[in-house]
Formats: structure tokens, C-alpha cells, sequence
């Protein structure tokens, strides 16, 4: 081959995720952002909180990344008050649709009475099950209230990086009695041409003995349809085989999804209408 492969350096990585965002379709140019809803007891203990990436508004699409309730104060309706104010920000921000991710042993039948349904599901591992969710907002569904709702004595309020950490730390602590600890490698790979020009990058990771992820995958144009792009991606299966993992998964949209296809990736969930007037995907292929 005409290219080298080298370390993808940081600046290349922002340089990927630029030229990645002029190719993705875009509903609206409003700003990215995260933030953190926590609720807090009378000590000032935050007991439950959620995390949101906005890192998609452009698509009006919101992810709630991570959710947790104190297991001393669920089944009050605390999760319930959460979501709700979510999903109020997601409609102040010009969110259309919120999605989120869980498993077997966690919160799917509760997100579920939220109006919330499953788009994706995979076999992990661990022998539980994955599953992505979304919730359209526009669509009509009446709102679920808890029959227990002892919770609404609590405010719900935005916090902070610290609030972050407590609420991701009550996760893993509750996660680790279901998943093994799993060591994440990172591939962040790049094709340059003999003269040192960029050709093609590669952003991804592998989580040891379970599967590879390939964040984002980006060849100069001029270069295209000259197998760089699928020459990246036997790397990155070759990385996750070596360690143990059955799979590599990744996202694409109807813009990008055949050349996944011709690569030996399937479907194995839909996204209608997002971003608006397209839709998106979630694939894999067992390696």
C-alpha cells in the first residue's frame, strides 16, 4: 500500500469530527452542550441525577447518557421527575427526539412506561441484553405518574462536574454486580500519504473481551473508493479479535450505511427521521 499507518494526533481527531460534521445532514446549527440534572435531599446528598449529551442538537436529538437513583430512595418517583425535566430541556433546546441506552438487569420496562421504545437490541457478552430506546416528543403519549410519588417533596436542579461524578459513580457501583471490569483500549489510527499528507483516520476503541466501537471514520475525498477506509476497519477488527471480542459495532446514517454494508456490517436497528427526513442506524459485525 501507498500509505503509512500512523497515531492519529489530536489535532487530526478534531480535524475528523470537523469534516465529519459538514458531511452529516443538520436540522438546526444550535450549539452543543452536556448538562447534569441532579436532586438533592435535605442533608444536601444528591440522590439521584442524569447526565445528557446535546452533542447532537444539530440533529434536534438528545442523549441521556446516564441515569441513577440512590437504591434508598427508588420506587418514589424520583426517576420519573428526572426524565420529565429532560426532556422539558430537550424541548427548550429544539429537541425532537431523546434516546437512551440500558440493559436487561437495569431500567427498560421503566423507561417504557415513559413512552419510550426499543430501536436496538443486542446480546452482550455478559449474557444480558443491550438495548437502545427513543421517545419521539412531538408524538402525543400521555404522562406516566408513579403510583408512588413520595419523591415530589425534592426539586430537581442542574448541577455540575462534581454532581457528574457522584452520579457516574453510583452507576459503576451498581453496574458492578452484573458486568466484569473491562480494560478499553483505544485505536486512533491514520493513513498518511509519502509526502506526510493526511489520507484517512480512524477513531474507535475496544472494551476487552467485549467489543470494538468505531466512533468515526473519515477519507479525504479525492482518495475514496480506494479501500482506505475498509483498510482501517480490518485494523480496528483485527485489534478487537486479538483481545478477545466477538463484535464491532458502530453508527451511520442512510448517507454513509452501504459502504458499512460492503464491509460485512449489519443492521440491527433502525432510527426513523433522524436527523429529519433521514434515517440512522446502528450495525454490527461479528469478527
Amino acid at each position: 500500500m501507498e500509505y503509512k499507518l500512523e497515531e492519529l494526533t489530536e489535532a487530526e481527531a478534531g480535524y475528523i469530527g470537523e469534516k465529519i460534521n459538514e458531511i452529516v445532514p443538520r436540522e438546526t446549527d444550535a450549539d452543543e452542550e452536556e448538562f447534569v440534572l441532579k436532586v438533592e435531599n435535605e442533608n444536601g446528598e444528591i440522590i439521584g441525577g442524569c447526565i445528557a449529551e446535546a452533542y447532537e442538537y444539530h440533529w434536534s436529538r438528545l442523549l441521556l447518557e446516564d441515569l441513577w437513583v440512590n437504591e434508598n430512595y427508588r420506587h418514589q418517583g424520583i426517576g420519573s421527575m428526572l426524565i420529565r425535566e429532560a426532556e422539558r430541556v430537550a424541548r427548550e433546546k429544539g429537541c425532537r427526539v431523546v434516546t437512551l441506552g440500558t440493559a436487561s438487569y437495569m431500567a427498560r420496562p421503566f423507561y417504557e412506561k415513559h413512552g419510550y421504545a426499543v430501536f436496538t437490541a443486542m446480546k452482550a457478552v455478559n449474557g444480558y441484553i443491550d438495548y437502545s430506546l427513543v421517545k419521539y416528543l412531538e408524538k402525543d403519549a400521555p404522562e406516566y405518574v408513579p403510583a408512588h410519588n413520595r419523591g415530589a417533596k425534592y426539586k430537581v436542579s442542574f448541577g455540575n462536574d462534581d454532581d457528574a461524578q457522584v452520579i457516574l459513580n453510583g452507576i459503576r457501583a451498581y453496574s458492578e454486580a452484573y458486568e466484569e471490569k473491562c480494560e478499553r483500549i483505544e485505536f486512533c489510527r491514520k493513513l498518511v500519504a509519502k509526502d506526510g499528507r493526511f489520507a484517512a483516520g480512524l477513531i474507535a476503541n475496544v472494551n476487552k473481551g467485549y467489543e470494538g466501537f468505531v466512533s468515526a471514520l473519515f477519507v479525504e475525498e479525492p482518495l475514496r473508493r480506494q479501500g482506505l477506509g475498509t483498510y482501517l476497519l480490518r485494523e480496528v477488527e483485527k485489534l478487537t479479535r486479538q483481545n478477545g471480542a466477538p463484535v464491532v459495532l458502530t453508527s451511520a446514517g442512510d448517507w454513509n450505511v452501504g459502504f458499512f454494508k460492503k464491509n460485512g456490517y449489519l443492521v440491527r436497528g433502525e432510527l426513523k427521521d433522524v436527523p429529519k427526513g433521514h434515517d440512522c442506524y446502528e450495525l454490527y459485525k461479528e469478527i
